[in-house]
């Protein structure tokens, strides 16, 4: 394929400054949790607060009340999942390590909205898997995928079959900071990602966009 056509912005650090100035409305809780988590040793882990924000206001679009992260950190953006979603609304959050999901925990507390979130400690395919027993299939409004890139393929068709149609999956550093364009790198990771980013590419059953924001978006929704 040839290049795009259109403008797009180079996001200068002046320019990244201007949007955060302009864009971003964090509460007190997730201010505090954003900040906290940078003082960690492995902050670069946090998905970025202007994303966060972005795929919140695209859950309150479609009216979701059911969701599914796959992948929590330190819970930020469980954390503002939770504050959009409606009293019977519920997050089911999976993630394999309880010391950087209870950084979170205390926030979720004090936000008032820890009802809300279901933390799951387990492989996120068993949880996922299960939920497909245990639930209605097509049952969930949207899943976010930030985890283990090996299993981004095994996540992404595991949730098209929970999502309802119309419902979203999100995946995130689909771009990977660029390695995907680069054919000399080929550890696993790297081709993981590519093989999710050409299996979606060709996957008829959703309609799609790829978005170049923070580490590069995909969003899929389910016709």
């Amino acid at each position: 394929a040839g290049k795009p056509g259109g403008k797009q912005a180079i996001l200068t650090e002046d320019l990244g400054s201007y949007l955060w100035n302009h864009s971003l409305r964090e509460n007190e809780y997730l201010k505090e949790l954003r900040e906290e988590t940078m003082k960690l040793s492995h902050s670069n882990m946090l998905s970025d607060p202007n994303q966060v924000q972005f795929m919140t206001l695209l859950v309150q679009l479609i009216g979701a009340k059911r969701g599914i992260e796959v992948g929590v950190f330190t819970g930020y953006s469980s954390l503002a999942w939770a504050l959009l979603l409606p009293e019977d609304g519920k997050i089911i959050s999976c993630d394999v390590s309880d010391e950087w999901t209870s950084v979170g925990k205390k926030y979720w507390e004090k936000a008032g909205v820890d009802h809300k979130i279901d933390l799951r400690l387990a492989p996120a395919v068993e949880t996922l898997t299960s939920l497909l027993d245990s639930e209605e299939p097509e049952s969930f409004d949207w899943v976010y995928i930030d985890a283990d890139k090996s299993n981004y393929l095994n996540y992404y068709k595991l949730a098209k079959q929970l999502i309802r149609k119309g419902g979203v999956i999100m995946l995130d550093n689909v771009l990977w900071s660029g390695k995907v364009v680069d054919e000399s790198i080929v550890d696993d990771d790297t081709v993981a990602i590519r093989n999710v980013n050409d299996f979606i590419a060709n996957d008829d059953s959703v309609d799609i966009v790829m978005l170049p924001i923070a580490d590069g978006l995909t969003i899929a929704r389910k016709k």
